[in-house]
């Protein structure tokens, strides 16, 4: 296993990984389209220590870049593992809007996988797109594909890199309570369905909890807001292998 879309910031993973409709800079990752209704220069740092291990910590850096007329630019590094296998991903995302309720993202990457003690490396390209839906004030439809040319990172024992299908759909119940609900289908894999709230009781904190199927993972997590910081933690709980913390 391996060469997956990992999960970054610590906002959606707080939320059962579920970030189609979230409008921050983590889009460049979720949803591509999302990243047109930023409106001010961000960025972002983020680290997830996967299962509390060193070698699968996943460090991450985003940033969106809005333009006055031509959409949103979302630069975006991460990367997984230690000196033995390494995997890296650079992204360059884009979001326009079409319209005042329709919104479009692409992106292309670049992978690599570098193996310890002179194994070698592989290099490869793949690109994703975006869709953000917005029927109502309270309702938004996201739909996001995850190479979709069915790129290999390497013919050499069919090192895939997968193909994951996002579709999912956030409601604004309130100034301070969203859902969201998500399908995620890698074609190599069953569903998994994914469930987020997020609750804000006062102006600078929020409180969200989620969870996914496939295998049953919940997850909860909170924020902090003051002036333009943010400061998102969360943590997902595998019941084999145990936490995995993000900030």
């Amino acid at each position: 296993a391996g060469n997956d879309n990992f999960t970054i910031g610590g906002r959606a993973t707080g939320m059962g990984n579920t970030g189609l409709c979230l409008d921050d800079v983590w889009a460049v990752r979720y949803n591509q389209a999302a990243l047109a209704d930023i409106s001010q220069l961000s960025v972002g740092i983020s680290y997830e220590s996967r299962f509390l291990l060193k070698a699968m910590g996943i460090q991450s850096f985003a940033m969106a870049i809005p333009t006055k007329k031509s959409g949103t630019f979302g630069l975006n590094y991460t990367g997984f593992g230690d000196n033995l296998y390494r995997e890296t991903k650079i992204g360059l995302g884009y979001g326009m809007k079409i319209s005042e309720k329709f919104n479009l993202g692409i992106r292309l990457n670049y992978h690599s996988l570098k193996l310890g003690n002179n194994y070698g490396q592989a290099n490869n390209l793949t690109f994703e797109l975006g869709l953000l839906a917005k029927p109502t004030e309270k309702l938004q439809i996201g739909f996001h594909l995850f190479n979709p040319s069915q790129t290999k990172l390497n013919e050499y024992q069919q090192e895939i890199i997968p193909v994951i299908m996002n579709l999912g759909i956030s409601y604004q119940f309130s100034d301070k309570l969203r859902t969201n609900v998500e399908l995620e289908k890698d074609i190599e894999f069953p569903f998994s369905l994914k469930v987020g709230i997020e609750y804000l009781p006062t102006e600078s904190l929020y409180i969200r909890a989620g969870i996914s199927s496939n295998p049953a993972m919940p997850s909860i997590g909170f924020g902090i807001v003051k002036n333009k910081f943010k400061l998102d933690f969360s943590s997902s709980f595998h019941p084999s292998l145990g936490a995995t913390p993000a900030l």
